[in-house]
Parts: structure tokens; C-alpha cells; sequence
């Protein structure tokens, strides 16, 4: 393994959405990640599970948690891991002897890190929700979405993988380097609603500094602003605009024909609209990638609005390998970068259980253990 979590050990129990995301995050940056997932589990949604990006570069065994055998080689792969990640409801690794207490009592340097969407305490903890639900709580969802229509959810970009999975890989690194000082475990508590809310920490400020309007719409960044959004080209394509600073607006405006003396005083919301429908017409006379290269000489923060398709063939992309092939399919590469412990390419997802058996043996575990919990159907382990 290479990168700079190399020599960690991180012990994840399978969830959905951010507790994969965010070991696939750790695992991209070199820690030894084995993933423990519920035997017996059924699909979600359907597809190949070799087909499950965020399930790259971990091996898996598959677990029956609930008989004796397979909780007693939970307790043991413990006793050798640096981490553990978990993502079930409060409660839940209580009830199987695997909670926090117990963990952290059998390896007192061992960080525990627990991702819930509503957190573990509170009145919400013990209900249900998605991404768009935690962002519904925080004001944010609230912001999104045209003015005379209803709030549209940013796909689950926002609590999931941004408030959610980064947020608690975020808190597993702060442990880590605080038991390096202090040589002790503990337990991180991340909860897609308490990140989500903090990815609005400017929207707040922005509020109490009376730069934000009330409502949704008029302000400069909810697509109100005509140097701020989306344009629809001629061959029904879109480019972005993002024309904020005085310098780049006007380059904008140039690099559309018109003359930045007449868009004086940008920033007042009174000419969004008249401007807006104005540039939309223009926009709507030529092809995205004309635009793009009529707007190549200027430095006006114009992009084209990719397709994940395009985006995995776009030259800028391409130059600086925004996406890696990992078992011959292309997805987004490990991300930050490291000048001196490099991250690796990613191995490619499996299915559960594939890569576990030498892993296994790798954390400690005898083969004719592996073999005896085997053949009793508490282990799948290939």
C-alpha cells in the first residue's frame, strides 16, 4: 500500500452511501481497509457489485454478527485495527456487543467512528432519512431551486458525501493524530445533518452581514445573478457562468459583445432579470464549444456544462488525470494529492467476501479458524 495512511488498519462495516465513501477516501490514501459485510445481505437497487466504485481498493469477508463465532472474530480483527467505522442506527453495535464501550475497552487505542444521519443523541436519532431530508434540517436545501418554484435536492452530493463520508473521514484523521500525542482512542460522532450544516457556514455569515437575502432568489450565487448561472446554447447545451469579481465580469460581458460600461453596478439585484433574458438570446445563437472558444482569450470563469460522459474525455481532465481506470473502468481518481507518499491506483470493487481470506490471514487469523467459521456459515471468505 502507499499513500500517507499506509500502515493503518481500519476495520469497516458495510453501510450505504457515506460510510463507504468515506473509507474509500481512506483506503485511496493508503490505509489497509477490510470491509465486514452482512452476510446473507441483498443488493441495493439492483447491478454488478463489481460495479461499486465506492467499494474500490477493500477487500470484504461477509459476517454472520449475531452468532458467537462471528462476533468473537469481530472482537479479534479489533484488537489489531487503528480504526473502526460503522454506520448503522444509534444503538445498533450496542445490541451486538460491538458498541464503543466494548471496543474501545478490548483496544484503548482504537478510534471509533459512528455515521448517522441524525446523530447519536437527540429526538431524530432513531428515525429514518436521506440526504435530502438531513439537508431539509439545516436551511440549505431551503436555498436551492428557482425562486417561484420548489426546493430541487443537489442529487446527494451535500449531507451524504460533502456533510456525511468527508466529514467523518475528516474526524477519523483529527483522531488519529490526537492519539499520536495522547496514545488513546475515542469515538467520533459524525452526523450527515451537523456536516451539512456546516457546509453553510458562509451562507450564515453572509446573513448576519446582510449580504444575503431572505427567501430563495436575489442573491449571488442561487442562479438570480446573470453572471452567475447557467446559459442554454443553440444545440441545446448549457455553458456556466461565474463572472463574481468586477475584472471577470466585464471580460464576461466583453467576451458576449456588449459593453461593460453599460453593466455598471453588477451586484444590484434590479438589472439581474432585464440582463438576464438580454444574454440568454445571445447565448442561444451559437454551440457550446463555439462559446467556449470565443471565450478562450478571456479570463471570464466561463466552462462548459460537461455530461459525466464528456467530463471523462475533456482535455483539461485528461492533462491532469481527474479520473483513473481501475479494473478497466473509469472513475474519479483519488483525491487530494500527496507530493511524497503518492496514492496508488485503486484496486477494483468485488463481490462480498472476494479478497478477505488472505486479508484475514494478513490481520492474524489462522486458516483452520477462517476454514471452522466457514463451515458453519458464520464466514464467507474468498
Amino acid at each position: 500500500m502507499t499513500g500517507p495512511l499506509s500502515g493503518i488498519r481500519i476495520l469497516e462495516f458495510a453501510g450505504l452511501g457515506p460510510t463507504p465513501f468515506g473509507a474509500m477516501m481512506l483506503s485511496d490514501m493508503g490505509a489497509d481497509v477490510l470491509r465486514i459485510e452482512r452476510l446473507g445481505k441483498t443488493g441495493f437497487g439492483g447491478g454488478d457489485e463489481r460495479d461499486d466504485y465506492l467499494n474500490r481498493g477493500r477487500p470484504s469477508i461477509a459476517l454472520d454478527l449475531k452468532s458467537a463465532g462471528g462476533r468473537a472474530l469481530a472482537l479479534d480483527l479489533v484488537t489489531g485495527a487503528d480504526v473502526v467505522i460503522e454506520g448503522f442506527r444509534p444503538g445498533a453495535m450496542e445490541r451486538l456487543g460491538l458498541g464503543p464501550d466494548a471496543l474501545i475497552a478490548a483496544n484503548p487505542r482504537l478510534v471509533y467512528a459512528r455515521m448517522t444521519g441524525w446523530g447519536q443523541s437527540g429526538p431524530m436519532g432513531h428515525k429514518a432519512g436521506h440526504d435530502i431530508n438531513y439537508l431539509s434540517m439545516t436551511g440549505g436545501l431551503y436555498l436551492i431551486g428557482p425562486h417561484d418554484g420548489v426546493p430541487v435536492p443537489p442529487i446527494n452530493y451535500v449531507a451524504n458525501f460533502g456533510g456525511g463520508g468527508m466529514l467523518m473521514a475528516v474526524g477519523i484523521l483529527g483522531a488519529l493524530v490526537e492519539r499520536s500525542v495522547s496514545g488513546r482512542g475515542q469515538v467520533v460522532d459524525a452526523a450527515m445533518v451537523d456536516g451539512a450544516s456546516l457546509l453553510a457556514t458562509q451562507i450564515f455569515s453572509w446573513m448576519a452581514m446582510g449580504r444575503w437575502r431572505p427567501g430563495r432568489g436575489g442573491n449571488i450565487l442561487d442562479g438570480s445573478a446573470y453572471f452567475y448561472r447557467c446559459y442554454q446554447t443553440a444545440d441545446g447545451k448549457f455553458v456556466a457562468v461565474g463572472a463574481l469579481e468586477p475584472q471577470f465580469h466585464d471580460e464576461f460581458v466583453r467576451g458576449a459583445g456588449l459593453d461593460p460600461a453599460a453593466f455598471g453596478d453588477h451586484f444590484d439585484p434590479s438589472h439581474w432579470a432585464e440582463r438576464g433574458a438580454r444574454l440568454e438570446a445571445i447565448f442561444r445563437t451559437r454551440d457550446r464549444e463555439e462559446w467556449i472558444e470565443r471565450y478562450a482569450p478571456f479570463d471570464a470563469c466561463v466552462s462548459p456544462v460537461l455530461s459525466p460522459e464528456e467530463a471523462l474525455d475533456h482535455p483539461a481532465n485528461l492533462a491532469r488525470n481527474v479520473h483513473v481506470a481501475v479494473g478497466g473502468a473509469m472513475q474519479p481518481a483519488p483525491a487530494p494529492r500527496f507530493s511524497r507518499t503518492p496514492s496508488d491506483v485503486p484496486a477494483p470493487p468485488g463481490r462480498p467476501g472476494e479478497g478477505g481470506n488472505a486479508r484475514l490471514r494478513a490481520w492474524g487469523i489462522d486458516a483452520d479458524r477462517i476454514g471452522q467459521l466457514s463451515e458453519k456459515n458464520f464466514l464467507l471468505a474468498r
